[in-house]
């Protein structure tokens, strides 16, 4: 199970994992699944926290994860409150607008930021590893793109040129944080586990 209600992620996630013999399933089919609060000041101590309660509440093998933006203007924020940095409930638009107003006027060597991914795998008796994964970019002067979902938008890959909103699932799912974290997942879930375990 993928501890997450979050459709667009969940794709990107099982997108990745494909292959493995799991059937990858999000928080939406276990009812029984807890909603878990993120009080952690790190994203491993999130990523942890969610995928222990997943794990104890349905008794499956579980990955979860606790991404976020790093700007370093901002000082490293908005960080662990990403999903949260125009308040509670904000949608994606409003997250970007924030950070984009935060940066105005702030020439292009001053938007450095980087995306960070860490998955936490656990069973019911606790986490079994973390994996982490990490994008380095620029935030653009405006939103660019219709794909993806949180700051994508306005988050640039200088590689590719495109904002992570311009790229396919496939191109961005090969460079992104979260592809990369999950990649590590995918590696250790392949070597460790077989049907049954």
């Amino acid at each position: 199970m993928v501890a997450t209600r979050n459709r667009g992620k969940l794709q990107e996630i099982a997108a990745i994992l494909k292959g493995l013999p799991f059937a990858v399933r999000g928080l939406d089919e276990f009812r029984k699944a807890p909603s878990v609060e993120e009080t952690g000041s790190t994203f491993e101590e999130n990523a942890s926290l969610k995928a222990l309660a997943a794990a104890q509440a349905t008794g499956c093998l579980v990955l979860a994860d606790d991404s976020g933006l790093e700007v370093e203007a901002l000082d490293d924020r908005p960080g662990v409150l990403s999903a949260r940095y125009a308040g509670e409930g904000a949608g994606d638009e409003a997250l970007c607008r924030k950070v984009l107003a935060e940066l105005s006027g702030v020439a292009r060597e001053g938007r450095r930021a980087r995306f960070v991914c860490v998955v936490a795998a656990a069973r019911p008796t606790g986490i079994l590893w973390t994996t982490k994964g990490t994008c380095s970019g620029y935030i653009t002067g405006e939103m660019r793109g219709s794909s993806g979902f949180g700051y994508d938008p306005v988050f640039l890959y200088p590689p590719l040129g495109r904002t992570f909103a311009e790229l396919t699932s496939t191109e961005k799912n090969a460079v992104s944080h979260r592809g990369r974290a999950f990649r590590q997942a995918r590696q250790r879930l392949a070597r460790e586990f077989t049907p049954g375990d």
